[in-house]
């Protein structure tokens, strides 16, 4: 596959972020674009909407659908894919993208806030794949590719923050159990993730970041374009790094991507990565 023309994808949390900007990259090959998100209706603090990113889906060559969903909710997520399904005739591509984050320690992490992460990354994650399994089966070149890290047990990363760790390896788990379970049927089940921080409104869960030394939710479309346009029975079961996948397509600068080129960039959580980190000493 050159191009994700005709696919349909199913693409949660995409109002606003990385979702979004996968969804317009799919747009502008001609993909059907179902934005599942619970952004109904504008909020100062958060811009983007299911609405407008629909929108935007139609203006760059796509056929957007917004669909008001919360993916905690069964019945929601599964009346989502309906409608998907009716509209569209299929699903091709679950992105699993949504995510909850709160960066704290133990003592300083609500119960309330422990659930939402459980309920939203790994949960949400399992319960979307499976919504959306019995149509990929039928679909020529399936794919599920969730936003989630390479598998990392180093305590430095659950120490600071186990409840969010928990929450996102659990996404890790759920990529690597599925991909085990349907990669022999021809169902591509992957991860990605990207090297560095980027810029998005899940910055201000970060204390001290700054979006001139991350990068732009672009370089994460480019990466999951060129993942979902692969052969589903030939690519399964990988957890990716953002940059590798570019590099492996031939990419070789990647200044564009970066908000402000001359800063060093910051790596991203769960990596170790010292070609990055002697670059910020």
């Amino acid at each position: 596959m050159s191009d994700l023309r005709g696919k349909t994808l199913f693409i949660t949390g995409a109002s606003r972020g990385i979702g979004l900007a996968i969804a317009l990259r799919a747009a502008r090959d001609g993909a059907n674009v179902a934005i599942a998100a619970k952004s109904s209706v504008p909020n100062p603090k958060l811009p983007g909407t299911i609405h407008s990113a629909a929108a935007e889906v139609d203006a760059a060559g796509g056929q957007g659908l917004a669909l008001q969903c919360d993916i905690r909710e069964e019945e929601q997520v599964k009346a989502a894919v309906a409608a998907t399904v009716e509209r569209f005739g299929g699903i091709d591509i679950l992105v699993n993208n949504a995510s909850a984050i709160w960066l704290q320690g133990a003592l300083q992490t609500p119960m309330k806030r422990f659930d939402l992460m459980q309920q939203v990354n790994a949960r949400g994650t399992f319960l979307c794949s499976q919504a959306c399994l019995p149509h990929l089966l039928d679909s020529a070149n399936p794919h599920i590719l969730t936003l989630a890290p390479p598998p990392n047990l180093d305590p430095k990363w659950w120490g600071p923050h186990t409840g969010y760790t928990l929450a996102k390896m659990g996404m890790s788990f759920v990529t690597l159990g599925l991909a085990a379970e349907f990669g022999p049927r021809g169902v591509a089940v992957n991860a990605l993730w990207p090297r560095t921080v980027i810029a998005t409104d899940a910055l201000k869960m970060i204390p001290g970041t700054e979006p001139a030394k991350c990068r732009t939710p672009e370089i994460m479309a480019d990466a999951a374009h060129a993942v979902l346009s692969r052969d589903s029975w030939r690519f399964s079961g990988q957890f990716l790094i953002d940059e590798t996948v570019l590099r492996e397509s031939g990419v070789t600068d990647f200044s564009h991507y970066a908000v402000d080129p001359s800063q060093p960039l910051l790596p991203d959580l769960f990596l170790d990565d010292p070609e990055l980190e002697e670059a910020l000493r």
